[in-house]
């Protein structure tokens, strides 16, 4: 046994003469923090395009159209006030049931996607018509939320049906009750510009 301790006492010497011979490879390895201290988490760099505040419409790029989706526009939820037949408003204002980052929106020129169903052809061209929020709604008979669709009227001379695909609505969105005969029809419309649909049209 003494000499197996021995053995080990003189290799386990020769390693560490060896060691401290040969010069380290590489920079030593700095600690993340003092000794005693608390290791700090890396700080995320800042977001450069932070988000708008609560309320406020997001900005306009440079060609003054800002997008906007039906997952906005319908992401809340909306209870269609009970309304006589007199043109008299409720005493309750339904405007206040849009939220405020929606109603940033009034005024602004957008575009958005959805689903065409026509309401008045001239001419074989579509001067008004609904922007759905999918396709059920306006061909197998969904009965769609009020917050599901938008009313559109052409500003130019019109716009080739499409019934099948989803297509790109620009113009300026008003946002806020609609009402004809006294009850409350709608709480989106749209002026349109332009669309832009499938390639061909």
């Amino acid at each position: 046994m003494k000499s197996v301790s021995l053995f080990l006492s003189i290799t386990l010497l020769g390693l560490s003469t060896v060691a401290a011979q040969t010069p380290p490879r590489g920079e030593p390895i700095k600690p993340l923090a003092p000794k005693g201290e608390p290791i700090k988490p890396a700080t995320p760099p800042a977001d450069p395009t932070p988000a708008p505040p609560s309320g406020e419409a997001p900005p306009a790029p440079a060609d003054g159209v800002a997008t906007v989706g039906f997952d906005k526009l319908s992401a809340f939820k909306y209870e269609v006030p009970e309304e006589g037949t007199g043109a008299a408003a409720p005493a309750t204002d339904p405007d206040t049931q849009i939220p405020e980052s929606v109603r940033a929106y009034n005024g602004k020129r957008v575009a958005l996607k959805g689903f065409m169903l026509p309401l008045k052809v001239e001419q074989g061209l579509v001067t008004e018509l609904l922007i759905m929020r999918d396709q059920s709604m306006c061909c197998y008979g969904t009965v769609p939320k009020i917050n599901e669709w938008v009313s559109v009227r052409m500003t130019s001379k019109g716009v080739k049906p499409v019934m099948d695909q989803a297509i790109t609505m620009q113009g300026t969105l008003k946002v806020g009750a609609i009402r004809e005969n006294g009850y409350l029809v709608g709480i989106y419309q749209m002026d349109g510009e332009k669309m832009d649909g499938p390639a061909g049209l």
